[in-house]
């Protein structure tokens, strides 16, 4: 079973990273025609990432996805709504931290700024944010909120909050929605809910289970913006 999905996830891999390989050697034989030895650099980065993606989908699929669904079925069981929403905010808490995207922005954040914006602030106010909508998420999952609830006010909020944030942060703001939502969040988080939607008697996994990735990725929308109003009132 395990060797079937290897099989499978690295075809898909390789497919996927397959335009890229031809798109960088086309455009090495006739516009850059850099040394060999970059080139040999490149394709070397390109297979370890390949080999990498093809670990952590196999384990993914293997471990995330089980143990997920599993845990949200427990944690349905247990009926403590606030307990949930308290859980939710720690998951996203700690998959937000372990998210290597997030990182990758964070970084790039203090060394585009010069250091103005420091990069665990960053962290910590795209951590929060996920972990108050994660809750959210769960609450909405234990309660029967409609989802429109949760999205209507939040992007009101954070359409208001674009004029009192500065164009830099705002700038951060819509591409750190885009970064958090990366493998941890969609694969471990939303997993769980589904299971929690799939235990909880009277609710859909589809219909409740579902709608968490758009409320992650306002979370970092609406944190962002706010921290860049501070900023705006302290200079």
């Amino acid at each position: 079973m395990i060797f079937r999905q290897l099989w499978t996830i690295t075809g898909e891999v390789l497919l996927a990273l397959a335009p890229l390989v031809i798109f960088f050697l086309v455009f090495q034989a006739v516009y850059a025609k850099r040394p060999f030895s970059f080139v040999r650099q490149v394709l070397t980065g390109t297979a370890l990432a390949a080999a990498g993606l093809i670990l952590f989908l196999l384990g993914v699929q293997v471990g995330f996805f089980p143990v997920a669904r599993e845990m949200g079925a427990a944690l349905a069981a247990l009926d403590r709504p606030f307990l949930l929403m308290g859980l939710g905010f720690l998951f996203g808490l700690l998959a937000t931290i372990a998210e290597p995207a997030v990182w990758v922005l964070c970084g790039q954040v203090e060394r585009a700024s010069g250091g103005y914006i420091p990069e665990k602030l960053i962290l910590v106010v795209l951590s929060l944010g996920v972990g108050i909508f994660v809750a959210l998420g769960m609450g909405r999952v234990s309660f029967g909120w409609p989802l429109y609830y949760l999205l209507l006010p939040g992007y009101i909020l954070a359409i208001i909050l674009i004029f009192f944030s500065s164009r830099t942060f705002i700038a951060i703001a819509f591409d750190a929605g885009a970064v958090v939502t990366g493998p941890m969040i969609v694969t471990f988080v939303m997993a769980l809910v589904v299971g929690i939607a799939g235990a909880i008697e009277g609710r859909d996994p589809i219909l409740d289970g579902f709608g968490l990735v758009a409320l992650v990725a306002l979370a970092p929308i609406i944190s962002v913006m706010i921290l860049g109003f501070f900023f705006e009132r302290k200079e």
